[in-house]
C-alpha cells in the first residue's frame, strides 16, 4: 500500500529582533532615515516604520531585508551597514544579555580560554541568529564559527561573502571579551557556491 507524501514545507525559523532594528540603525547613521523608510518599503516590512520588532521574527523578513538593501545602496555599502549592524548586535548583548560578572571573568582569562567559553555561549544561542540553519563552532585556533543555510544570504550569488552582520556581531564579541586586535573575516559563503557560511577568527 502507498504511503502518502507528506509535502508540507518545514516551517521557518525565528530570529532576534536585532537581526532587522539594527540594520535599520545602522542604514540611518549611513544614509538617513529616508533610507530606512524606502528599505522596510521594499522589503515588505513598512510595518516596523511605526515600531520596531520586539520579540523574534521569521527569518525570511531578515532574507528580504537583506536582498532590499543590496538593492537599495549596492553590495558594497551593503555590506558596510552589515557590518556596522552586526557590531551594534555586539554592543547591545554586551549591554543587555551578557552578564557583567561573567564578562569580568573572560576579561581576565588567556585568550585561546576565553575564545573556548564564548564560543559555547554563541552555540547556545545560535538558535537565536542562525534561524532553522545549522552552526557549528570550531574552537582549535583560527577559532571558526559555520552557519549552514542561514538567513542572510539565503538564495543570493555574488562574488564576494555577503554575511558581514554576522562577521560585526563576532568581531565585536571577540574584541571585547578575549582579544581586543580580534578580526573575523568570513573566509567562504554560501553565495559564493560554498557548502556553508564560515567566519574565521584571528588575533
Amino acid at each position: 500500500m502507498n504511503q502518502p507524501v507528506n509535502t508540507t514545507a518545514p516551517a521557518p525559523g525565528r530570529v532576534g529582533p536585532n537581526a532587522i532594528i539594527r540594520i535599520a540603525e545602522a542604514l540611518e547613521s549611513f544614509e538617513g532615515r529616508e533610507r530606512v523608510e524606502a528599505l522596510l518599503e521594499a522589503a515588505g516590512l513598512a510595518h516596523y516604520l511605526d515600531a520596531m520588532p520586539e520579540t523574534m521574527v521569521d527569518e525570511r523578513e531578515v532574507t528580504r531585508l537583506h536582498v532590499a538593501l543590496r538593492e537599495l545602496i549596492g553590495v558594497e555599502g551593503a555590506k558596510a551597514v552589515s557590518r556596522d549592524a552586526g557590531a551594534r548586535t555586539g554592543d547591545y548583548l554586551l549591554a543587555r544579555r551578557i552578564p557583567r560578572p561573567a564578562q569580568r571573568l573572560l576579561k581576565i582569562l588567556p585568550a585561546p580560554l576565553a575564545s573556548r567559553v564564548l564560543m559555547t555561549a554563541i552555540r547556545r544561542n545560535a538558535w537565536t541568529f542562525a534561524g532553522s540553519g545549522r552552526f557549528e563552532a570550531l574552537p582549535a585556533y583560527p577559532p571558526r564559527f559555520i552557519i549552514e543555510d542561514g538567513p542572510i544570504c539565503a538564495g543570493a550569488r555574488a562574488e564576494h561573502p555577503l554575511c558581514d552582520f554576522y562577521a560585526g556581531t563576532f568581531e565585536r564579541l571577540y574584541r571585547k571579551l578575549v582579544q581586543r586586535e580580534a578580526r573575523v573575516t568570513e573566509t567562504a559563503c554560501q553565495a559564493k557556491g560554498a557548502e556553508a557560511c564560515v567566519f574565521e577568527v584571528r588575533w
